[in-house]
């Protein structure tokens, strides 16, 4: 059984997110965590570990269950809705807990006690509206894997709310958000899974129950065959499953070893000889994933790094930028605040760019006051970020040619990996300056590449470090 089984723990504590991943003696990832970092390294790590520990169950469910969902494939159907569900169950319990920061705040803020009641019912009325819009997104898109940010969700539709209602009411609502939201995110909450995954179970049942017979044009569920058996059989799956659900809430997890890495990385509650670098484990995680991979770009939240591997996932050379964040991820969320849109937009509407317009310097310092005036010159504000993501890629791209240059296959990893306009660019001039012939390697795990090495260093228990003629160009960061 699963509970005699070793798992290994990487934490990648980068500076905007922080992320874990569980893998177990096979090197298969079994359990992913991701949260903001934000300013609470500590509080942000065991968020992720805990997130990790909770998809982890339902991972070692799917797996336990591989040979009866292949003669019942509605049951794999039902646990990756009851993933959604439980996340759901999670994102609950968080929006109370910003609930009662903005009570406090509201309350802190505002004096006058006539304000404070118009505050207070302008945030009731706001979070009545876009409550049930996130749980259908939940239930029904599976909003939590497109998204897992706690910040981000409720954000969007936040602004979303106040800027229906009148000019004068901003910028004491944002306020208020602003104060909030931070506490609130970044407290730890202790779920009890097996509680949660219970609720989960009930709001499923509401779920199936309430499906259209048959699928509408404009319906957004994906009303597929196992939908249509869980509509008609979802007691009868649901009790099926319930022992093993029980038997997975309860399993300890018990982590043989753990590897600490990233950004924040000295502020990890680990073991010195558990703490390694970030480049290490970008590095080795990359080519894990990709074993032919022999060069390695991160662009992380703080810091890009183009690193050199040999036939093992040791780094033989790297080059990086740890003096300034230009072009890596706090950057791009400057960019993205100057203009009022959320980061997951800057990508595809860089993609509708008809040119690339010059930036002058891609320095967070100046940023600001560069896109005001191109967009007073007239420039469009998707040729402005065109031309904004392809200085990032060229400043990358010097990086790499410092480092060694490309060679057999070449992996992109970090947070920034997710931005379509940066693999377009990043594509483009690779292939460009190397050749048709190099492989560009992107994967869904990209972000979590850091976490990943990390854990395979604890599960190899390996004591390795950077090359030495290159030690004067990593700065602890």
């Amino acid at each position: 059984m699963d509970g005699i089984n070793k798992y290994y723990l990487g934490v990648d504590l980068g500076s905007t997110t922080s992320k874990a991943v569980i893998i177990n003696d096979q090197d298969e990832i079994i359990g992913r965590g991701i949260t903001n970092t934000r300013a609470n390294y500590s509080v942000a790590a065991d968020i992720a570990r805990d997130e990790a520990i909770y998809n982890a169950r339902f991972s070692i469910l799917q797996k336990k269950l591989d040979d009866e969902t292949k003669a019942r494939p509605e049951y794999k159907k039902y646990i990756t809705d009851l993933e959604s569900v439980f996340q759901y169950e999670q994102f609950k319990v968080r929006l109370d807990k910003l609930g009662e920061e903005l009570v406090k705040t509201c309350k802190a803020f505002f004096a006058d006690e006539k304000k404070q009641e118009e505050i207070l019912g302008h945030l009731r009325n706001i979070r009545r509206s876009f409550k049930p819009v996130i749980k259908h997104d939940y239930l029904y898109n599976n909003l939590g894997a497109k998204n897992q940010f706690f910040r981000d969700i409720v954000s969007e539709k936040y602004n979303e709310e106040v800027n229906k209602l009148d000019l004068s009411l901003f910028e004491p609502l944002m306020t208020v958000w602003d104060k909030s939201i931070s506490p609130a995110e970044n407290e730890r909450i202790t779920f009890d899974f097996q509680e949660l995954v219970h609720k989960a179970m009930d709001e499923l049942r509401e779920k199936y129950k309430n499906l259209p017979d048959s699928s509408l044009d404009n319906e957004s569920v994906n009303f597929d065959a196992e939908m249509n058996l869980l509509k008609g059989n979802f007691d009868h799956v649901s009790e099926s499953l319930r022992e093993h659900i029980d038997e997975i809430a309860v399993l300890e997890f018990n982590i043989t070893n753990m590897t600490g890495t990233g950004y924040g990385r000295a502020l990890l509650p680990f073991p010195e000889d558990c703490i390694r670098s970030e480049i290490l484990c970008h590095a080795f995680g990359a080519h894990a994933i990709f074993p032919e991979t022999r060069t390695v770009l991160d662009i992380g939240g703080q810091d890009t790094k183009a690193i050199q591997v040999d036939k093992y996932g040791l780094v033989t050379s790297f080059q990086m930028n740890d003096r300034c964040a230009a072009g890596c991820g706090r950057y791009l969320g400057y960019i993205a605040d100057e203009m009022s849109i959320s980061i997951n937009e800057l990508g595809p509407m860089a993609l509708e760019a008809e040119k690339e317009v010059t930036i002058c310097s891609t320095c967070t310092v100046f940023a600001g006051a560069e896109l005001r005036e191109l967009t007073n010159l007239g420039e469009k504000r998707a040729d402005i970020l065109g031309g904004l993501h392809k200085a990032i890629i060229m400043r990358a791209m010097s990086l790499i040619a410092r480092s060694g240059g490309v060679f057999n296959e070449f992996t992109f990893t970090g947070g920034v990996a997710r931005n379509p306009a940066v693999i377009k660019y990043l594509t483009q001039l690779v292939k460009e300056n190397y050749g048709d012939k190099i492989k560009i390697n992107i994967h869904t795990d990209s972000i979590f590449m850091g976490a990943l090495g990390g854990a395979m260093f604890a599960r190899r228990n390996l004591n390795v470090d950077l090359p030495s003629n290159k030690k004067e160009k990593v700065s602890i960061n």
